[in-house]
């Protein structure tokens, strides 16, 4: 924009007010006047003084003119960046990352670089609903969701085994909300839910903002201990189990066979529903057992997004549900959220996963990010970092420091680094993984990462 006429404008407004040569309250000069100024079109100026208006800087006065708006702040203000006090806690990587500078490291974030995404696809299928009807762009979209998304959906999941129909199949805004909306349907005030130790921490803060009671199961590299996933279910009646049973984030495990089937078999005993999120399911190398196909979907809900393998922008979930289970979601989705994804959202991605490349990207993807992950384990078990156990696919690294490290402060000096990490506890009910640390080796190609991690841990004191 400030290479353009009317960003130059823009820019000589602003330069006046941060300098204070135009205060909160004064007239901008008229618009004729300072095209004449600026040596550009009147249009031009109108263009400007339209778009800073927007953005809440100046105001227009009808028959006046336009004027520095009350509100202003400097257009000089330094970046806060991540605040290095804040608790470690659910939130932390999750605040850290989204917050960061771009010059920001963050091998401790849950996605991919963009320069590895689907870009090019993206951008012809955007050319592509540039041209669709004027309803794609400006209506509400279905209540259930755009269809052709949702056939294809319906045809991934028959590959896997599991064969539904598009009735079962419920498009939402977010992963996050898929989440949120089965919470919202079947949890009451004090009911329990189960998670596992360590599981992906938004769980844990998405569950904070019900009702509720959180425990948690060991996670081993099968899947959830087994004696101790019953005992847990004996003892405290959870309502629902929440859990990645492919690519568990953080520890990149996959459950077996063995342990699948001993864990629905519980939840069948116990009258236990289980949320399935497969939001890595397409980074396996091969096929997998998927809880929900195991189970026909009577005691698992499906659900997932697209977020991690082509856009986290593109905000679109779903659902994969009993029919009666999809219809009780739809009410509380209108209710919530006046209908599911943006139409768009929807279509964009239908477009682009329909797309032959597509299936080239996502081959492409899973080659480099084994070669990522052989690497970063590399170097990490070279500084005294070891692997807990290397996953079959995906982007983490769930992993054990030295003894004498304590993964939270190691965290808290490598934001003074300029560099996001993962430490453990932010992923752990009981915070008891305080010795451990969770990689994304997409984003660990500087060697700066490694040299922070091992000045921060020479810096540290043991662990109390």
């Amino acid at each position: 924009m400030s290479g353009t006429r009317t960003g130059k404008v823009i820019d000589a407004v602003r330069r006046k007010i941060s300098s204070r040569a135009l205060v909160a309250g004064e007239k901008l000069p008229s618009i004729r006047g300072f095209a004449t100024t600026m040596q550009v079109s009147p249009s031009t100026v109108v263009d400007a003084y339209d778009r800073l208006a927007a953005e809440g800087v100046i105001t227009a006065r009808r028959g006046s003119g336009f004027y520095v708006a009350d509100s202003t702040q400097p257009f000089t203000i330094t970046d806060v960046g991540p605040r290095v006090d804040r608790a470690i806690d659910p939130f932390w990587v999750s605040r850290q990352s989204l917050d960061a500078n771009t010059d920001t490291l963050k091998p401790g974030c849950g996605w991919l670089p963009a320069e590895w995404m689907p870009v090019a696809p993206m951008r012809r299928a955007l050319r592509k609903l540039a041209r669709a009807d004027d309803a794609l762009l400006i209506d509400y979209g279905t209540t259930r969701g755009t269809l052709n998304l949702r056939r294809l959906l319906a045809r991934q999941f028959a590959d896997e085994g599991l064969t539904i129909n598009l009735d079962q199949i419920l498009l939402t805004s977010s992963g996050t909300q898929a989440i949120d909306l089965v919470c919202r349907l079947l949890l009451r005030s004090g009911d329990t839910v189960l998670v596992d130790d360590p599981c992906y921490f938004n769980f844990q803060a998405l569950l904070r903002a019900h009702p509720i009671k959180i425990i948690s199961v060991p996670f081993t590299r099968d899947g959830p201990d087994t004696a101790l996933f019953e005992q847990a279910l004996i003892q405290h009646r959870p309502r629902l189990y929440i859990t990645n049973s492919a690519l568990h984030n953080p520890t990149g495990a996959t459950t077996s066979a063995r342990v699948a089937h001993k864990v629905l078999k519980l939840a069948s005993d116990h009258d236990l529903t289980i949320v399935e999120d497969d939001i890595f399911a397409g980074l396996l190398p091969e096929p997998t057992l998927h809880l929900a196909s195991l189970d026909g979907l009577d005691r698992v809900i499906r659900i997932g997004s697209f977020s991690k393998t082509l856009s986290a922008s593109v905000r679109c979930g779903y659902i994969t549900a009993r029919p009666d289970w999809i219809e009780a979601l739809i009410d509380l989705q209108v209710a919530t959220n006046f209908g599911g994804p943006s139409p768009i959202a929807a279509e964009l991605i239908h477009t682009v996963l329909s797309d032959g490349s597509y299936r080239k990207h996502l081959e492409a993807l899973r080659e480099r990010l084994a070669r990522c992950r052989r690497e970063a384990a590399s170097k990490l078990t070279n500084i005294g970092i070891k692997p807990w156990l290397m996953p079959r696919g995906g982007f983490y690294l769930w992993c054990q420091l030295p003894d004498s490290v304590d993964a939270a402060g190691l965290a808290r000096a490598a934001l003074s680094d300029n560099i996001v990490l993962a430490p453990g506890n932010v992923f752990s009910v009981s915070q008891s993984m305080g010795g451990f640390m969770r990689f994304n080796v997409s984003q660990m190609q500087s060697p700066e990462v490694y040299k922070a991690l091992e000045r921060g841990m020479s810096n540290q004191h043991p662990r109390g």
